[in-house]
């Protein structure tokens, strides 16, 4: 997988740019840079970050730079949940997970039980059977 965003403006850019699906840097300026009372250059210097990162792809178009991402939108929430878990889980594991699995269960009972069935898979994939 690419580098994930490294943080939360990172990741606010990364997402409006999924939403409009090519964008320049005034574009995502206006969505993300104007309403956050960022510089343009902030968010020019962002765009730059998640290109080194390979998670966007440039391509200029006349004078300006047009950016695609490279990540679907499933991609990039998957990862911003797996990094916000690991967190979590990090300093306190036992409690936060038996939080999770309430959290999960309150939302929809039955995620849980998809949820059984991913671990039963994931072990067994580790064991190798």
């Amino acid at each position: 997988m690419k580098a994930l965003p490294g943080g939360e403006l990172e990741y606010a850019v990364l997402s409006a740019l999924i939403d409009a699906g090519r964008a320049t840097v005034r574009d995502l300026h206006e969505r993300v840079g104007k309403r956050d009372a960022l510089a343009y250059t902030t968010t020019a210097k962002v765009l730059d970050r998640l290109h080194d990162k390979g998670l966007v792809k440039r391509e200029r178009i006349g004078i300006a730079l047009s950016y695609t991402s490279r990540v679907s939108r499933a991609v990039l929430e998957r990862a911003r949940a797996k990094r916000m878990l690991t967190e979590l889980l990090a300093s306190a594991p036992d409690p936060a997970v038996a939080g999770l699995v309430d959290a999960v269960e309150s939302i929809d009972p039955e995620l849980l039980d998809r949820l059984a069935v991913a671990v039963e898979q994931r072990r067994k994939a580790r064991r190798g059977t």
